[in-house]
C-alpha cells in the first residue's frame, strides 16, 4: 500500500468512525479541532467551489432567503476550505457561499483545513449523501466516483454511506438510462420508481418514448411498470403429441439420450465428442474404417 493509501485510510478512519455530517458541524461549532489550520475571515472572490461537489441543482429560492438573513444576520456557521494554488478550495458550505455573494457581502467565516484530494473528494460526496441534499441521479453519479476513484465494492459503499447494498446497486443501475431520461429525474419529472422498470428496456429510444409517455400521460409507478411489462409467450407451449411422444421413446431407447421433438425437427442431446460419435454408432450411421 502507498504512503498516501496509508494516510488516506488513517484520516479517514478517524473522521468516519462517526456521522461525518455531526463531525463536520462540530468542527464549524469549534467543538473540534481535527483537520484544522486556522480560523478567520476570507474574501469571498479567493473562493473556489469545491470541484467534487456532487449536487448540481441548487433552490434559487431558499438561497435568497438565506442571503435575507445573512443580511440581516451575518454568517454564523464558517465554511469549510482548504488552501488552494490560488486562494481557497470550499469543502462544505456552498449555499451560505452563494447567499453571502447574493447578499452583497465580501468576506465569510471560514475554517481552514488540511485535505488531500481523496479526503476532500470523499468527504463532499459522503456528506451530501449523509445530508440527503441530492437528487437520486446526483447520488448515483456520486456512488459511481467513490466506486472508480477509491475501487469501494458495493459492499464496501454501502457501509461507508450508512445505505443498503441493494439501495446502492439500484441506484447506480439509473446511470444506464440515456441522458435525458436523467434528466428527467433531476427535474423531479419522474422518480426513481418510475424509471426503474425502464432499465429493463433494450434499446434507449424505447426507454426515451416510454419515459416521455410517463411524464406526458402523468403515469403512476404501477402503470410504467405496467407499460413495459415483457409479454408472456403468446401461446402455451402445447403437450407434446401422442405420436411425438411414442417417436422420442423409440429414439431415446435406441440412442440412450435425451431426445426432443416438435413440428418441423429433432434434437438429440450429447455431452462431448465420445457422446456423439457413441450415438452415431447407435444409429449406423458412423462411417466404419476398413
Amino acid at each position: 500500500m502507498s504512503k498516501e493509501k496509508a494516510r488516506l485510510g488513517r484520516g479517514l478512519d478517524a473522521i468516519f468512525g462517526e456521522n461525518v455530517n455531526s463531525v463536520l458541524e462540530d468542527i464549524q461549532r469549534g467543538n473540534s479541532d481535527l483537520y484544522v489550520s486556522a480560523k478567520t475571515d476570507i474574501p469571498l472572490n479567493e473562493i473556489r467551489m469545491n470541484p467534487y461537489q456532487p449536487r448540481q441543482h441548487f433552490d434559487e429560492g431558499k438561497i435568497e432567503e438565506l442571503a435575507q438573513s445573512i443580511r440581516e444576520h451575518g454568517v454564523f456557521t464558517p465554511v469549510l476550505v482548504r488552501q488552494g494554488k490560488h486562494g481557497y478550495e470550499l469543502i462544505a458550505g456552498e449555499r451560505r457561499v452563494r447567499a453571502s455573494r447574493l447578499a452583497g457581502r465580501e468576506t465569510i467565516p471560514a475554517i481552514i483545513m488540511t485535505f488531500n484530494d481523496d479526503e476532500m473528494l470523499e468527504i463532499s460526496l459522503i456528506e451530501n449523501i449523509q445530508r440527503e441534499d441530492l437528487n437520486i441521479i446526483e447520488e448515483a453519479t456520486a456512488y459511481s466516483k467513490m466506486v472508480q476513484r477509491f475501487g469501494y465494492t458495493q459492499e464496501d459503499l454501502a457501509k461507508r454511506v450508512g445505505k443498503s447494498r441493494e439501495h446502492i446497486s439500484n441506484t447506480l443501475r439509473l446511470l444506464r438510462l440515456p441522458q435525458v431520461v436523467q434528466q428527467m429525474v433531476s427535474d423531479n419529472k419522474l422518480q426513481m420508481g418510475h424509471v426503474r422498470p425502464l432499465i429493463t428496456l433494450n434499446d434507449d429510444k424505447e426507454i426515451i418514448e416510454a419515459a416521455k409517455k410517463a411524464v406526458n400521460l402523468g403515469l403512476s409507478v404501477r402503470a410504467v411498470e405496467k407499460m413495459v411489462k415483457k409479454p408472456e409467450d403468446k401461446e402455451p407451449k402445447k403437450e407434446v403429441s401422442t405420436d411425438f411422444s411414442y417417436a422420442r421413446k423409440l429414439l431415446e431407447s435406441k440412442v440412450q439420450s435425451k431426445v426432443s421433438i416438435d413440428d418441423s425437427k429433432i434434437t438429440i442431446a450429447y455431452h462431448g465428442i465420445a457422446d456423439l460419435n457413441r450415438i452415431l454408432e447407435a444409429l449406423d450411421v458412423l462411417e466404419k474404417e476398413d
